[in-house]
């Protein structure tokens, strides 16, 4: 009940100041420990490895690439697919990468760096390649443009395993959780 509470229009989060998110993750830490009924200075991190959470930073992250491939796939809904641009391919070492085009605004407006137009194209263009390759089809039967080879639960799956890797890089060897 808690963690749909958090995750509810959670990418209006994007960038918000670290205090902020940290204001969030001590309510995630909080669950955590109900799960495990643990209190006091318990440290926290493999609790939330051992429930393949992943950190508030990571969930907003997560929402919004999740997001912009459904876009990519159905191209809807129409008022988020205008503001994705698949970059035309040229010829170097990732052309067979989807890359999306970044706005040309430039400001120093830090509302605009939290913006989906701008927030989603460069986070989509930090993915490691395995989740950003075009099918060698390119079109979908519904005459959409269909960018991914892998169905939308793997790519989910594979996104989540990514995103779990960047909340947990070392191998913290999880504590079992209560029966």
């Amino acid at each position: 009940m808690i963690h749909s509470k958090l995750d509810y229009c959670n990418s209006l989060y994007l960038n918000l100041p670290a205090c902020e998110l940290d204001r969030l993750q001590h309510i995630q830490n909080a669950l955590a420990r109900a799960v495990f009924r643990t209190h006091g200075p318990s440290h926290i991190t493999p609790l939330l490895h051992s429930l393949h959470w992943l950190k508030i930073r990571e969930r907003i992250i997560y929402k919004v690439l999740s997001t912009a491939y459904n876009t990519l796939q159905t191209s809807r809904p129409t008022y988020l697919s205008r503001l994705l641009t698949v970059q035309s391919p040229r010829i170097t070492r990732s052309s067979d990468l989807i890359t999306l085009s970044r706005p040309s605004f430039n400001s120093r407006n830090k509302i605009l760096d939290r913006s989906f137009s701008y927030t989603a194209p460069r986070l989509w263009n930090s993915l490691p390649p395995h989740l950003r390759r075009p099918t060698s089809a390119g079109s979908a039967s519904n005459g959409s443009t269909n960018p991914h080879s892998v169905s939308k639960s793997v790519f989910h799956s594979h996104l989540k395993s990514y995103l779990f890797t960047l909340s947990y890089p070392s191998d913290i060897p999880p504590p079992k959780p209560p029966e």
